[in-house]
This record gives C-alpha cells, sequence and structure tokens, in this order.
C-alpha cells in the first residue's frame, strides 16, 4: 500500500511539473509584456535629471501621427504629469503644461521637471486625441534630484 501510495504521489508530482512547463508557469516574462502600454524609461521610483527622456512601447496597438486621423488599434501618445487621466474619457485630452501631446507619432519625449517628487502617466489616444475607453494608460513615478 506505501508503495503505491508512493507512486501516486510521484506521478502526480511529475504530472504537475509538466503542466507547469508546458503553460509556461515560472519562466521570465518581461516587465512590458502582455501590457498595451509600457513606460519603457525612466524607470518606476528612480532618481533623475531634468530634462528628462521618458519612451513608451504599445503592445497590441500601432503609434501613428494625429494627422493619421483615427484609426482602429492605432493612436499616440500624451504625456500627464501630476494629475490623474481624464474623467471623460469622450472628450480631447487637453494641452497644457501638465498634458503634452505627443501627435507626432514619437515614442520618446524629453520633458523638464523640477526637484522632487513626480507622477509621469502615459495616455495613448486616437487621431482625435481622444483615449480610449477603456483606457490604455502606464504610469511611473520618479524623483528629480538634478535640473540641469
Amino acid at each position: 500500500m506505501k508503495i503505491i501510495s508512493r507512486v501516486m504521489a510521484l506521478f502526480v508530482v511529475a504530472l504537475f511539473t509538466g503542466c507547469v512547463a508546458t503553460t509556461g508557469g515560472g519562466s521570465a516574462i518581461s516587465p512590458s509584456s502582455g501590457q498595451a502600454l509600457s513606460i519603457t524609461t525612466p524607470a518606476t521610483l528612480s532618481n533623475v535629471s531634468s530634462p528628462l527622456k521618458v519612451c513608451m512601447s504599445t503592445n497590441g496597438y500601432a503609434v501613428e501621427p494625429a494627422k493619421n486621423g483615427v484609426n482602429p488599434g492605432k493612436g499616440h501618445h500624451h504625456l500627464i504629469i501630476d494629475e490623474s487621466i481624464p474623467r471623460d474619457l469622450r472628450q480631447p485630452v487637453a494641452k497644457d503644461d501638465t498634458h503634452i501631446h505627443m501627435g507626432d507619432g514619437s515614442k520618446c519625449k524629453t520633458i523638464n521637471l523640477t526637484k522632487g517628487q513626480h507622477t509621469i502617466r502615459a495616455l495613448f489616444a486616437q487621431g482625435n486625441h481622444v483615449p480610449y475607453n477603456p483606457p490604455v494608460t502606464a504610469g511611473v513615478t520618479v524623483t528629480v534630484v538634478q535640473v540641469n
């Protein structure tokens, strides 16, 4: 009876190990994989200098200039500094000192920040500057320690 129990236990362990290997459990996955939008630079909670280069990456969305219009699955980036994403996602993103448009289709933008802690949020929007709903967004918090 003990031998059968041990054989069954080994069988279950072998079966579980095979399932984990097949599904990819325990494998290394990059932080941005599976996310529709990620900020690749700077890293969250990092100490940075200003001006600061902010870069984004998309997964499942194509980046294009705003002048190309509204095209499904395509759009451009906006950076929102020290504010939440807009409440009404049916309206175009504001354009001011804390809402930076990247309508040229770029994936990186150099911004100036004051010393101290800042939250940078990327928001992906269609050619008419109206965000996707649900929002395609990512954020990082950084501390500016030096202003050049």
